[in-house]
């Protein structure tokens, strides 16, 4: 079934990497203009006008290993570089932290509202840059038109096609472990007290009423928990409060956050490997990812603009060790898109292509770019 889940799924996502890689540049000292310029990078590719277009049409949520590919190209849309385990930490700490974020909404149309906290803060990334700010203002005018209209019913339905896509992910993750709020085995611990969703009364009162609809008598009982009153109503225009703090930055305070794979996860990821059947899909999957990426040519280091790495580890050991303990299931193996035969093949999606490349043309000084960033982090 086609649904209106995939943008709220890849800003939210989005979001998260930039959180992430925020607070990697800040942990490494990186001078906050070179930073910048990194981050730019990144929410203008994110933000393009015909990829958005694309992916703002109802459509089925993507395979996980489709979705990896297309946040490999994004968060390589500049010329930082990431090897794979690097990568793997990322998308992990990035979906974990957006399903938890979907676990801990009190009513389904509260994912919008995490996704507002998310592109408030994009907009704040890029607020000295009112070219890119543009980009980022048109798409929160889409997601009001599109999204505020919709009734809990389809806010359910994309509740649930979040959950369903997540279901299988249970990564450890360090932030989540010391707070108390996953277990050992990567799975989360739901609160069953604090405010009730807006619009419905906290529970302990039995109302009994006539055929005729006369309240006949009231039971009262003990709910078990330590409930209070619904938050005020989130704003739900392009400037407001949104109330819920959930898709805020939870990386603002400073402290190291690792990944790690539980042991549940390593068996199911290896059963699910060996009973893996082909997606009869497949090719339709690849033809729309190939229309969304096929102008997101990611940069290559040469001898005029060599790209710098970083790593998402304390050491290059560490992520080595990362890599070579990670279920293979779970590397998510990159789709290759052949852009040119497609452009080829296909005259409008040769249209859309060129209008990629146009966006994405470096400035005069993006080779002078590359070598500062690469000489700054070199001790990476």
């Amino acid at each position: 079934m086609s649904t209106r889940t995939l943008p709220l799924l890849f800003i939210n996502l989005g979001g998260e990497m930039l959180y992430i890689l925020d607070q990697r540049l800040r942990a490494q000292n990186i001078p906050a203009d070179k930073a910048k310029k990194v981050m730019n990078d990144i929410i203008t590719t994110m933000f393009n006008k015909k990829f958005l277009e694309e992916l703002f049409k109802p459509q089925e949520l993507y395979s996980k290993k489709a979705l990896r590919t297309v946040f490999d190209r994004l968060a390589h849309a500049s010329i930082m570089r990431l090897n794979q385990a690097s990568m793997d930490k990322l998308y992990d700490l990035m979906t974990m932290a957006f399903k938890y974020q979907v676990l801990l909404c009190l009513r389904p149309k509260d994912i919008l509202l995490v996704s507002f906290n998310h592109m408030d803060a994009i907009k704040d990334f890029v607020k000295d840059t009112p070219s890119i700010l543009s980009q980022v203002d048109e798409t929160y005018q889409q997601l009001i038109e599109i999204y505020t209209p919709l009734s809990n019913g389809e806010f359910q339905l994309i509740r649930q096609t979040l959950l369903i896509f997540f279901q299988d992910m249970h990564i450890r993750v360090s932030i989540f472990l010391k707070d108390k709020v996953q277990n050992s085995n990567g799975r989360f611990v739901l609160p069953t007290s604090g405010p009730v969703p807006r619009g419905t009364q906290i529970p302990g009162l039995i109302r009994i009423f006539s055929c005729a609809g006369e309240e006949l008598t009231r039971l009262q009982f003990n709910n078990g928990g330590n409930y209070s009153s619904a938050q005020r109503e989130g704003s739900f225009e392009i400037f407001g409060d949104r109330v819920t703090k959930l898709g805020t930055n939870m990386y603002s305070v400073s402290r190291p956050v690792e990944t790690h794979m539980s042991g549940t996860s390593k068996s199911s990821a290896q059963h699910t490997k060996v009973n893996t059947v082909p997606n009869p899909l497949a090719k339709e999957e690849l033809n729309l990812l190939s229309r969304l990426m096929g102008g997101l040519e990611v940069q290559k280091p040469g001898s005029t603009d060599t790209g710098f790495r970083v790593n998402l580890f304390a050491t290059d050991e560490e992520e080595e060790e990362a890599l070579i303990s990670r279920p293979d299931d779970l590397s998510y193996g990159i789709v290759n898109i052949q852009a040119t035969k497609d452009q080829q093949a296909n005259a409008e999606l040769a249209k859309i292509m060129g209008e990629f490349t146009e966006s994405g043309e470096q400035s005069p000084s993006a080779s002078s770019k590359g070598d500062d960033l690469l000489a700054m982090m070199d001790g990476l």
